[in-house]
């Protein structure tokens, strides 16, 4: 894969951080912002996924539609049972 280099602007303490979490670990300041990055977008596309299924999932019965089921529910069996 093709590498792209670009510029970005950070804080003076921040560069520091980075200069020497990168000097700590023994890789470059380049490898520590794409780490970052990547961090930064799978976190973003999980809390996407999560939205996403919790919207899937919004549609449950709430408390009082749960009770009528269930109050209901033997009385649909007890229909039901000649049915089948």
């Amino acid at each position: 894969m093709a590498s792209v280099k670009t510029a970005i602007s950070i804080q003076e303490p921040l560069f520091e951080q980075v200069e020497a979490l990168a000097n700590e670990l023994n890789i470059s300041r380049s490898r520590i912002f794409v780490l970052a990055v990547e961090e930064f977008i799978k976190r973003y596309q999980n809390r996407q996924l999560l939205e996403e299924i919790n919207r899937a999932y919004d549609d449950l019965p709430n408390v009082t539609e749960q009770l009528y089921l269930e109050k209901t529910r033997p009385q649909h069996r007890k229909l039901m049972e000649g049915e089948w």
